[in-house]
């Protein structure tokens, strides 16, 4: 008997526990995985390549197979060759993402799962009649003098739509591009994928497309096999099962939300429920800690909680913001997002505050770089720029020591002297992850220092200049030899935890890790702990960002008396104190408040007070030498953020060795000349 497969397709738990007690018993060699190759097209934001661990669907199929003793291996192509790969046996399986009928004479499909809200998007400047109500039969039927656009082999429209005037294309965003060209008046799409195309390839579309309210068919997404795999019922089965288990025991919607997904909150009819969406730094886990203070004081609100990593959570609101679905009431944003949201109307002013609030006592760096046109849109939560940090005992024991303003060749060679892998120490730890705010952060900060730019005055990008060049170099270099392994996964908060755990030699970042590092509750490197200013480059030219995470309202919010009330709280002076009585002073969100900085009790925890405040005043300066709004981490243009986070992508792929920098800079460069073409023809 082939117990290993028996086990692992035919067995319940129970026989599957008794197999690994027997064959145990027998010292015969233990069951290894069975790997099941399946294919997927890309739909993000659910599944595709360029999404952390694949997307959440990836995530899922995985984890959900695992309980039954396989081991996934996904591969992306188009929807249609997957699909063909899989009736042909090249494949066990495909994820699918419509059961229609034709389909369902090759292919068996498990148990639905997740797949988001399909709608038709249209111009904002089309005036449609007022549908019927009832059924989305009679709406898509009153809808026949329209043109519709949808994908081949995608989301499906129902039979009773089948005699409507379509055009059929290859993918999403030919759709999306047809539909602003006025080739179609309606795009059949996700929701959401809608939104996710235009946040990272067609800014120019944001507040040009709207979705109908209706008619609107809820998508889902299923594992598919082929009616001739031998395995079949097997394979459906541990599926089935396993993502049985997952809704049971809460693990299915763990999975979304680190995602970005998040299904709505049954809310207390007899309270206001505050969406709120935020980063998962360890100043707002305390937020959200302290907030139930904010609920004992306010019991007529709730607070609904979506805490997600820095990039899930900037994609997110700006995809809520591109369809207007305004699933939040409080948004966590930063410098870059508050001008371009704030002119598109996006964000309301701040014209309620109480006179209790002291807005006067805002830092006046961080106030300005908050407001438009003299008006707050945004409260700081914190603010930061960058710093050095290093281990002052591996300095010592080597004999070495930290300039007092390191230029970056002087940390390349202090990171090679530091640099102790077998002993668990790396030599230098830097941003890493993909990201606009993640490796691009520092990247800006390095090319910038080195006299590079992202523009020049014309709006053409410079991503393959000699300043570009040199300076990914350095940086691969330096993660390269001196970092950690997988260094492109980490970001601040990987490496916040690295440093911590005393795995950095050096680390240069956020000035608001100040605090979580000299905590010896949080930091076993508190007491060896030392910093300098951030490195300048060899031509002594300095450059630090400036950064606030702030609390702002859209104006899609439905409560936005309630929502004014609870930053406010969250911003306060009284929420300083309750961070000092709960956290302890050195763990106070920094960078807001002159007062903090007056404190004696804040100054005495926290001796790097002083020198965190300088460098927060002193940066933020923008480089005027191009008459482009050009700041020291970002482009103020909405375009940035895609630019960026290709960027990014493509910048991870050399630490990953998968391709060199020339050619990471020059994909670049022409997804950033493609995107700013768009833009001068948007306007």
């Amino acid at each position: 008997v082939d117990w290993c497969r028996f086990a692992a397709e035919g067995g319940n738990r129970m026989m599957r526990v008794l197999m690994v007690i027997l064959l145990t018993g027998l010292a015969l060699p233990v069951c290894a995985q069975t790997v099941l190759t399946l294919m997927s097209g890309e739909r993000a934001p659910y599944v595709g390549a360029n999404l952390p661990q694949g997307g959440y669907v990836a995530e899922m199929v995985e984890q959900a197979f695992a309980r039954s003793g396989y081991q996934v291996k996904l591969q992306f192509s188009s929807w249609a060759r997957a699909r063909l790969q899989t009736v042909q046996g090249e494949a066990a399986g495909m994820i699918c993402s419509a059961q229609d009928g034709s389909a369902s004479t090759e292919l068996a499909y498990s148990a639905p799962f997740f797949g988001g809200t399909t709608g038709l998007l249209k111009k904002r400047s089309l005036s449609l009649p007022p549908l019927p109500a009832g059924s989305a039969t009679a709406q898509f039927k009153a809808l026949a003098a329209y043109r519709f656009g949808a994908v081949r082999d995608g989301i499906a429209l129902p039979a009773s739509a089948d005699n409507l005037s379509r055009e059929l294309f290859s993918n999403d965003l030919q759709n999306l591009d047809m539909l602003q060209q006025g080739r179609v008046q309606l795009a059949l799409i996700d929701k959401y994928s809608a939104a996710e195309l235009m946040v990272s390839q067609r800014a120019h579309l944001i507040g040009q497309l709207e979705f109908m309210p209706a008619p609107q068919l809820q998508s889902d997404f299923f594992v598919c096999f082929s009616k001739r795999q031998k395995n079949l019922r097997p394979w459906l089965d541990a599926f089935n099962q396993g993502l049985a288990q997952l809704q049971q025991d809460g693990s299915l919607e763990k999975i979304m939300n680190k995602h970005g997904l998040f299904l709505p909150k049954k809310a207390d009819p007899d309270k206001v429920q505050l969406t709120i969406g935020t980063v998962n730094n360890g100043d707002m886990l305390v937020m959200q800690k302290l907030s139930r203070e904010f609920e004992k004081q306010n019991p007529a609100i709730e607070l609904d909680w979506r805490v997600m990593d820095e990039n899930t959570l900037r994609r997110r609101l700006l995809s809520d913001l591109a369809i207007g679905d305004g699933q939040f009431d409080v948004m966590t944003i930063g410098t870059y997002e508050l001008p371009i949201w704030a002119r598109q109307g996006w964000l309301g002013p701040l014209k309620n505050l109480p006179k209790s609030y002291a807005s006067d006592d805002l830092l006046a760096t961080v106030r300005q770089h908050l407001s438009h046109e003299g008006q707050l849109y945004a409260l700081p939560f914190y603010a930061e720029s960058a710093m050095t940090y290093y281990r002052k005992d591996l300095l010592a024991r080597a004999g070495l020591s930290m300039p007092p303003q390191p230029s970056y060749q002087d940390i390349a060679a202090l990171a090679a002297k530091l640099h102790d892998p077998a002993n668990g120490v790396y030599g230098i730890c830097l941003r890493g992850k993909p990201g606009w705010g993640e490796n691009m952060a520092f990247i800006s900060m390095l090319v910038q220092a080195q006299g590079g730019r992202w523009f020049d005055a014309r709006w053409q990008p410079e991503l393959v200049s000699p300043v570009w060049q040199d300076s990914i170099a350095l940086y691969a270099r330096l993660l390269g030899k001196y970092g950690p392994p997988n260094a492109d996964k980490n970001g601040f908060n990987e490496n916040l935890a690295l440093f911590s755990e005393g795995h950095c030699g050096i680390w240069i970042d956020a000035t608001v890790a100040a605090g979580l590092l000299f905590d010896p509750r949080r930091s076993k490197v508190a007491s060896q702990l030392g910093y300098a200013p951030a490195p300048r480059a060899d031509s002594g030219k300095n450059s630090v960002w400036l950064w606030s995470w702030a609390l702002a309202i859209p104006t899609s919010s439905r409560h936005k008396a309630q929502a004014e009330q609870f930053i406010a709280w969250a911003t306060s002076q009284g929420y300083i104190q309750s961070v000092a009585n709960s956290e302890g002073w050195v763990a106070l969100p920094p960078g807001t408040r002159k007062s903090t900085y007056a404190n004696p009790q804040y100054l005495k925890a926290a001796p790097f007070a002083r020198f965190v405040l300088g460098a927060i005043e002193n940066a933020g300066s923008r480089d005027t030498s191009t008459k482009t709004d050009v700041a020291l981490q970002y482009v103020s243009i909405p375009e940035f953020q895609a630019i960026a986070d290709q960027t990014g992508l493509e910048i991870a792929r050399v630490l990953r060795q998968e391709q060199n920098v020339d050619k990471a800079l020059k994909r670049a460069q022409n997804f950033a000349q493609d995107q700013m073409n768009n833009r001068s023809k948007a306007k």
